[in-house]
């Protein structure tokens, strides 16, 4: 197979998995003791929509977040069927930078780079994933905001 070719296969199989990969979600950690309280400089609990985007496509949802989920919410980057591990993770000052690998249940994995501003109650990450070693960086983003303190009675919860 020509390498353009192998490169395009590859690109085309890869949307569903980057997407995946970097939408916010329910983790695929086993329930886990509550969080201690969220440090200073983080965002806050409550109904969030957040909308990923991945080569021209996209896709929105909606969350409610609980206090003792703000570090997993905001810090794990993780969804229902990918979990990620985030050995980079620096936020400070209205930044965050995260870097890492996603695996899902079949133990394939994607590098993810994400990178931007933040504030309590909004994040705006741009960055992307890496299929395969030596393959470049498929552009993404993750946009988020709280819709409102409070969450709905049918809401989901991250």
């Amino acid at each position: 197979m020509k390498p353009s070719a192998l490169l395009t296969r590859t690109l085309a199989t890869a949307v569903p998995v980057l997407a995946g990969a970097l939408m916010l979600g329910a983790s695929a950690a086993a329930p886990q003791a509550p969080a201690p309280a969220p440090p200073a400089q983080t965002v806050l609990p409550g109904y969030w929509e957040y909308t990923t985007s991945a080569l021209g496509m996209g896709d929105t949802e909606t969350k409610c977040v609980r206090p003792s989920e703000i570090n997993r919410f905001f810090g794990g980057l993780s969804t229902r069927r990918w979990r990620c591990t985030y050995p980079v993770r620096e936020v400070g000052n209205g930044q965050a930078r995260f870097e890492g690998v996603c695996r899902d249940p079949k133990g394939r994995s994607v590098n993810v780079r994400l990178n931007g501003p933040f504030d309590a109650e909004h994040f705006r990450f741009r960055g992307g994933a890496q299929l395969a070693r030596g393959l470049p960086y498929i552009p993404a983003s993750i946009t988020a905001h709280r819709i409102s303190a409070e969450c709905p009675a049918n809401a989901e919860y991250f």
